[in-house]
């Protein structure tokens, strides 16, 4: 049994545990059915509550619950911060000393512990599951449930046997939750769970509160550096696809002034587990990192995750864009790309070698080529490929905030897929813009190109707008980038049609290149100060000071003390008791009877500013 009554609601734990006064949209109704105990499965977007479906029944059902997590620095995270709340919650996986294991499993046995998050290849060990046989299980819930299916873009094979895991235990109710999921990954999942007759939850994948922002490579450090120039002090991740490319960009940006460090697998497991708690502990502020680092990670206060290349799928970007803004407010998505990007990740597509396989990668390849090449509502291209039709501009992305000048294209790409032609289908982007344009250089005199009919036909467009034309063909169907063939140009069946004229064909010019602070003058706020007026933000660097202080000596997140979020509410509201404080967003009993004094004096104290 849990340390709250049964007969609580879920509402009041909500309420007196985590601070919260109302559940978000489907959380009340997942709760009633696996309190209930109805097997469940719950696709929520990241920072959308997904954990309260569980953590909330377990302090209600008797037993303890099982939580199955891929990474250890996860479980961690989750298990700091519910005992935060005063929860009886541990881990058990291979981080543990023999010592902490046997204290761990006796805790389990004396009935001590309300949550215990374990690793599958832990969970699997036949002593282990002997051992929960025989004990109070008040339920499973298998996190990042996507990890189960080989269309998820996380497949991990030891959560392929968590099938046999749900008939071991046909009488314990069974959640399985993911944020991200396409329609084929959710019913490999019912599928290969073996869930009796779930309830199917699925909320929206809309993230609001995070403006999604695609730029074309040009200069990617300075780009990177201009969109920083709004983010000093700020929290963020910025991923790239190679292990050295992450540590160049984390030096460069070191010696910019920047307090940030490389994350990646090639690391020593000391150094990655530094760089974590340094980063929960607002020590540093940006990890620069490979795809190796955040999943789960339950830091509120990211302000912005930057993919330095093209992701290899639509769930990979949305997973990680997803650890922006947790806490609701204001963040921001910024992906650079360039066609090398597109030529690179085709390329370790094509050396999948099994077929089925290679076929998912290079569909969910192409499906994210197509969100970073739109030219309409980012958002919109997300719901639509998660299945959530959407068609109403959302105002906070970079396309309805600037949205692309459309020009007819018809003779400019008549223009392109004659040079193609003329250089016999033989050649890539950039030597079929450098004819175009006329270049005078070396490679173009030695072949002679010079004399071909298209030489110089194009000189009123830039490099930069010609790298568009082309890809936006290449996205049209009206070009084919041969990647087996040194990613040649090549025409494809659609092109003859345009090039006699006969089809209508409008494109979008490039947008022009703007600084960090101008581009983003029109879309609103961008962080979690942006929200308070001037009076209000001394007291909130305060209360912020405050709550760092409070974290080194707990020795734990200051987020996990209290979000930023919970901050801004308290420097508005300014509550100066008890029942004042138990008002604000994320105070509970608990974490007020721990830090409520301290904020109650601070609020005190500052009560005339």
């Amino acid at each position: 049994m849990g340390q709250f009554p049964c007969n609580n609601l879920a509402l009041d734990v909500l309420q007196s545990v985590f601070g919260y006064e109302s559940f978000r949209t489907q959380q009340a109704e997942i709760i009633e059915d696996v309190i209930e105990g109805h097997d469940c499965f719950v696709l929520m977007p990241t920072g959308g509550g997904k954990s309260l479906c569980y953590q909330i029944p377990a302090l209600i059902r008797s037993g303890t619950t099982i939580v199955v997590s891929p990474l250890i620095a996860l479980m961690q995270d989750q298990v700091s911060a519910l005992k935060a709340y005063g929860i009886r919650a541990e881990y058990y996986n291979s981080s543990l000393d023999p010592d902490s294991e046997h204290q761990v499993m006796r805790q389990l046995h004396m009935g001590e512990l309300d949550l215990l998050y374990v690793s599958p290849e832990r969970l699997l060990q036949p002593n282990f599951l002997n051992q929960l046989q025989s004990l109070p299980i008040g339920l499973f819930a298998i996190d990042e449930a996507h990890c189960i299916s080989s269309w998820g873009h996380n497949f991990r094979p030891e959560y392929s046997q968590m099938g046999a895991l749900r008939d071991l235990f046909p009488q314990v109710p069974f959640i399985a939750l993911t944020a991200t999921a396409d329609h084929a990954t959710r019913q490999d999942i019912l599928d290969k769970l073996h869930l009796h007759q779930p309830k199917v939850h699925v909320s929206s994948f809309d993230r609001p509160n995070i403006r999604y922002h695609v730029k074309v490579k040009q200069q990617p450090f300075k780009q990177l550096e201009q969109f920083l120039e709004d983010y000093a002090n700020e929290c963020g991740i910025i991923y790239a696809l190679s292990r050295k490319k992450v540590d160049e960009v984390a030096e460069k940006l070191k010696e910019q002034g920047f307090k940030a460090k490389a994350y990646h697998a090639g690391l020593p497991s000391q150094v990655r587990e530094n760089v974590h708690q340094q980063f929960l502990r607002d020590e540093i502020d940006i990890v620069v990192a490979t795809v190796a680092f955040g999943m789960g990670i339950d830091k509120s206060n990211v302000r912005f995750v930057v993919h330095y290349d093209l992701p290899k799928s639509i769930e990979g970007y949305y997973q990680e864009t997803g650890r922006a803004g947790r806490d609701g407010l204001p963040s921001e998505a910024l992906l650079l790309f360039s066609m090398q990007d597109v030529v690179t990740a085709k390329f370790f597509v094509e050396q999948v070698p099994d077929e089925e396989q290679r076929r998912i990668e290079s569909f969910k390849l192409s499906s994210m080529v197509n969100f970073a090449e739109a030219q309409n509502c980012r958002r919109n291209v997300l719901l639509n490929y998660f299945g959530e039709p959407s068609h109403k501009p959302c105002g906070n992305c970079d396309v309805c905030l600037n949205p692309p000048t459309l020009f007819d294209g018809k003779v400019a790409a008549q223009k392109a897929l004659s040079c193609v032609y003329r250089l016999n289908q033989s050649f890539g982007a950039k030597h079929i813009i450098d004819v175009l344009r006329g270049m005078d250089n070396e490679r173009i005199r030695d072949l002679n190109h010079t004399e071909v009919s298209t030489y110089g036909i194009g000189k009123e467009y830039s490099a930069h707008e010609w790298n568009s034309i082309l890809r936006q063909l290449i996205h049209l169907g009206y070009l084919f980038q041969d990647i087996q063939n040194y990613s040649v140009l090549k025409l494809t069946e659609r092109s003859g049609d345009l090039l006699k004229g006969k089809v209508e064909l409008d494109l979008a010019f490039p947008k022009k290149e703007t600084k960090g602070k101008a581009s983003r003058s029109s879309s609103g706020k961008k962080s979690s100060k942006d929200s308070l007026l001037d009076k209000d933000l001394e007291l909130f660097e305060e209360l912020r000071v405050l709550r760092k202080e409070i974290a080194d000596s707990e020795d734990i997140p200051a987020y996990q003390v209290f979000g930023d979020a919970t901050l801004v509410e308290m420097a508005q509201q300014r509550p100066q008791d008890d029942a004042g404080l138990l008002k604000i967003t994320g105070i509970g009993q608990v974490k007020l009877e721990r830090f409520g004094f301290e904020f109650l004096n601070c609020l005190r104290e500052n009560q005339s500013l």
